[in-house]
């Protein structure tokens, strides 16, 4: 008799690839350098148009497919060439776009704890969401669920918001992520989060 794996039971990894999540290759990645530990998760919140959720334009941004003239907030951004390794969806469904061994291009300009360069030392998750708005409680589960698998695989010892390693210039995921709540779901020491952003 064969006896198969249930999903649950299956590794989670396919070499820096999430088995878990839908996987679509984006050109906008590079190598790290070397002996450089991935330590950092830095959570985003993207949505595109701003406020307009599903549909496929973020896939499309982090594979340089976007018809620019697709909408008329697209001419503000037009041209870039961005990426994160990650996307959960309102649903909480989970897309992958560049292994985690690759630096992805999401922090921009950055720099948390004394460290520059933060894609060098990352993981960027982006969130479907609107900057400053609230975000689901399937994406919640989804992002600790990435956030253990990410930390059992990787030297993980700190995770932050865009807002947080470019201060003044990124706002995301903003004041209607709770921290506090994931914080509780994934147990991790309070040191390993920004300043400021648990309850008591």
């Amino acid at each position: 008799m064969v006896t198969r794996a249930t999903p649950e039971a299956v590794a989670p990894w396919q070499g820096g690839w999430h088995a878990r999540a839908r996987h679509l290759p984006s050109p906008n990645r590079g190598k790290r350098p070397a002996a450089t530990p991935i330590s950092l998760i830095v959570v985003h919140s993207i949505s595109l148009p701003p406020g307009s959720f599903g549909g496929a334009f973020v896939q499309a941004l982090f594979t340089n497919t976007l018809d620019w003239d697709a909408h008329p907030w697209f001419q503000q951004i037009r041209g870039i060439e961005v990426s994160a390794h990650f996307y959960v969806r309102r649903s909480g469904a989970l897309w992958q776009f560049v292994s985690c061994d690759e630096r992805a291009w999401h922090a921009g300009r950055s720099c948390y704890r004394g460290r520059a360069n933060c894609n060098d030392f990352s993981i960027g998750i982006e969130l479907e969401g609107l900057e400053g708005g609230r975000f689901t409680a399937a994406q919640y589960k989804r992002l600790g669920r990435l956030c253990s698998d990410l930390a059992a695989r990787y030297p993980i010892d700190a995770i932050a918001g865009h807002e947080h390693i470019a201060p003044g210039r990124k706002h995301d995921p903003g004041p209607g992520f709770d921290w506090s709540r994931l914080q509780a779901g994934l147990g991790w020491p309070a040191a390993w989060f920004p300043t400021g952003v648990l309850d008591g």
